[in-house]
């Protein structure tokens, strides 16, 4: 099953993701902060990370950073969230493959999802 990390020190947010792509047939695996991240992304391998960028110990940006100076900027794709710093994801395009304002449409980061790693497997239970 395709793995995806979602990082958010707002529980309600990664809960509502979480929901929705395990609906879609992906397993989703949560952190409530960049360097919590970071502990997940080394034993569950994700094939996809979503991250907030406002978070406690290490935002977003640093996430990102931390992630790349350990494998390849085509590696892992990265999706941003954000509620005002949209335009740093937005200028670090060799960070993030996708850059998301809250409140952002759940709809279009399925998508978004889909397009980078394929869909989910539903029923693979």
């Amino acid at each position: 099953m395709t793995t995806i990390l979602v990082v958010d020190d707002e529980y309600l947010i990664a809960d509502i993701l979480g929901y929705a792509l395990e609906d879609e047939g992906y397993m989703v695996v949560k952190a409530g902060n960049g360097r919590k991240g970071l502990e997940v992304l080394d034993r569950e391998r994700p094939e996809l990370v979503i991250t907030d960028f406002m978070m406690p110990l290490m935002d977003g940006l640093e996430f990102a950073q931390a992630i790349r100076s350990r494998q390849s900027p085509q590696a892992l794709p990265i999706i941003l969230m954000s509620g005002a710093q949209g335009s740093v994801g937005r200028a670090s395009p060799e960070l993030f493959a996708a850059v998301f304002d809250k409140p952002f449409d759940i709809n279009e980061i399925i998508d978004k999802v889909r397009e980078l790693i394929g869909p989910g497997h539903k029923g693979a239970l």
